[in-house]
């Protein structure tokens, strides 16, 4: 991915660059940049704590369990400005999901104002301050929407990990280091902090104690775009297996909003 130097270019970044954590950094020809760090940089041994493997994998486990589930959450990244400057972008999103074809995603903020409905046959996203609004072809499932979402459409919201039909694969597929820091207090909630590296991205997540292990915090560092850009994403008003109403997912485009395609969204924002 290029340098971000000027404003004008923030927010197209933040949709690139804010995909799950287990997704590597695409240089800005679309490629996945695989370049090793130079030999002359040493390399620390890689460190696997299999204890925070391990509530990694109940935590995916309590979601992957609850038929549904939704929560609200609150991001934050900063990025540098022309003048050097770092300006800090917030976004917050209202999330409801039922497996293993349904998801809408409401985020809104300094970065997207965008409401996505995936109904369990195409994905519709509208952006109801530019009125414009996209549908897809047929899609089978939340991970090929998902999929679809972040490499075709080029849209993106917070930790779409969690969202897949198994987020420890997803999760772990590029890890090299796994390690535990301690006990922490988010919100009033009792959470344990690991930390895990992969090659293209550091990440941190907070895990609640007791019979529901839910993430309550994701905290990410991109290695491999300049000035190293952090993200950090809470959650809150977690609520597992509620009763979804059907209308949830259900798109229905205003009679004067203007139909795009999927990928020409950040054309339409300029």
């Amino acid at each position: 991915m290029q340098a971000i130097k000027k404003i004008s270019s923030l927010l197209f970044v933040l949709t690139m660059v804010l995909q799950g954590c287990a997704h590597q950094e695409k240089k800005s020809d679309g490629t996945v940049n695989t370049a090793e760090p130079p030999a002359t940089v040493p390399q620390a041994q890689p460190v696997i704590d299999q204890y925070a493997l391990d509530r990694l994998k109940q935590m995916s486990d309590k979601l992957v369990a609850s038929k549904a589930f939704s929560y609200h959450s609150r991001s934050a990244i900063e990025l540098q400005s022309e003048a050097g400057q770092f300006v800090t972008f917030i976004n917050e999103a209202e999330v409801a999901l039922q497996r293993p074809d349904k998801l809408y995603a409401n985020v809104s903020g300094d970065s997207a104002n965008i409401q996505l409905y995936f109904d369990g046959t195409k994905v519709s996203a509208i952006d109801r301050h530019k009125n414009i609004y996209a549908v897809s072809t047929p899609l089978a499932n939340i991970d090929e929407m998902l999929n679809f979402i972040m490499t075709k459409a080029h849209i993106s919201f917070p930790s779409a990990d969690i969202m897949y039909s198994d987020p420890y694969a997803v999760m772990t597929k590029n890890l090299t280091d796994a390690t535990v820091v301690g006990d922490s207090i988010i919100n009033g909630v009792s959470t344990e902090h690991f930390t895990y590296r992969e090659p293209a991205i550091d990440w941190e997540i907070w895990i609640a104690k007791g019979e529901n292990p839910l993430p309550m915090r994701l905290a990410m560092t991109y290695k491999q775009v300049e000035n190293r850009p952090g993200f950090l994403v809470e959650f809150a008003d977690w609520k597992l297996n509620p009763k979804l109403k059907a209308k949830t997912f259900e798109f229905k485009a205003p009679a004067d909003a203007k139909q795009i395609e999927f990928g020409t969204y950040l054309e339409q924002k300029k």
